[in-house]
């Protein structure tokens, strides 16, 4: 078996010391500008493939972590379960489908106030930060996903979101609202048919 290069040796130790996911950027900052950071991580995450942790990036940050079909081996006997409000579930898919928004984009897509506990709540799971102030009157703050949403779900990016499809397909849909949205199909099929 060959020996890795000391580029990638660099790297690798680099990586799993960090008390945090790291950026392409900041692996730099350590390893130094004469290692391409981007090739190197990419051949270390290929070292990884199959084994019993893997490198895997999240939202544009690399970190170590176990092999998904290996954790149940790892996991401990007290598990501290967080259970979200449905405010905050609602909210947090909101955010997560719509960012930047601020509080009264949520509120509006919601139909209802949301309280200031419910972004508190998010914000302490590490899953929601404020993005920063609308250059709009009143200058309102908004809302996004962190990386740690992004790594909590297993998700590489917001693009990797379910769809409506993915959705309904799952069953995750209320049925009201797949019942409302097929009358709502079928009015507008008969609408286009009276205007024929």
């Amino acid at each position: 078996m060959s020996r890795p290069s000391d580029d990638i040796r660099a790297v690798e130790a680099t990586l799993f010391a960090a008390e945090e996911p790291m950026s392409a950027r900041e692996i730099a900052d350590y390893v130094g500008p004469h290692v391409d950071v981007g090739e190197t991580l990419r051949a270390l995450a290929g070292h990884y493939v199959g084994r019993g942790i893997e490198l895997v990036e999240r939202g544009g940050r690399w970190h170590f972590q176990t092999a998904p079909d290996l954790a149940h081996i790892l996991r401990r006997e007290r598990d501290e379960v967080r259970k979200l409000s449905r405010a905050a579930v609602e909210t947090l898919a909101i955010i997560a489908y719509h960012e930047p928004v601020s509080r009264a984009d949520i509120e509006a897509i919601r139909g209802v106030q949301i309280s200031k506990g419910t972004l508190d709540v998010l914000m302490e799971a590490g899953w929601v930060r404020p993005a920063g102030r609308r250059e709009v009157p009143g200058r309102p703050l908004t809302y996004a996903t962190t990386a740690g949403f992004l790594a909590h779900f297993g998700l590489a990016s917001r693009r990797d979101l379910p769809g409506i499809d993915d959705l309904k397909a799952a069953g995750l849909l209320d049925p009201v609202d797949a019942a409302l949205e097929q009358l709502g199909e079928q009015l507008e099929l008969e609408t286009e048919r009276e205007d024929d």
